[in-house]
């Protein structure tokens, strides 16, 4: 299912150049700015600003697909934890940020991710530094550990 009109949120986080997976209700993007190796945005596709405001349609799809990116996430890189965090205060359409976390340094592409804010809250304030082509190697890479639940 390629989705041809993106909300805000979407635009607003690279859509449609960072897209790793879409399915009917949600869509999961590379999050540009990489807080840690591999943050994520979740993004709805419904145009509500509640979570409580969802479909029951899309609350189901969110089990195939946390399954999926949890997955994905941990064969990809490895992770110690994952955060999924509901933040909403700037980008109004219902999303998450998944936020892989690391208790040590990461290395991709012959260079060090660190998690600023392990083992605390993540640090939105330091992002490791990337460009377009390291997104791209860090999609291709995560899309490469994808397995489909169903």
């Amino acid at each position: 299912m390629a989705l041809t009109v993106f909300n805000g949120t979407m635009q607003k986080f690279g859509a449609p150049d960072t897209i790793i997976r879409q399915y009917q209700h949600w869509s999961v993007l590379l999050r540009p700015a990489q807080l840690t190796l591999g943050a994520l945005v979740l993004v709805a596709h419904e145009p509500v600003f509640a979570f409580s405001e969802l479909s029951s349609a899309s609350f189901s799809e969110l089990h195939q697909v946390t399954r999926e990116v949890d997955s994905a996430l941990k064969n990809a890189f490895g992770y110690d934890k994952l955060n999924y965090l509901m933040l909403m205060m700037v980008d109004p359409d219902v999303h998450f940020h998944v936020i892989p976390r690391y208790e040590a340094a990461r290395s991709f592409n012959g260079q060090d991710f660190f998690d600023a804010g392990w083992p605390g809250v993540p640090n939105f304030s330091q992002v490791n530094q990337t460009d377009h082509v390291i997104n791209q190697l860090i999609i291709d890479h995560i899309t490469k550990h994808w397995k489909p639940t169903l």
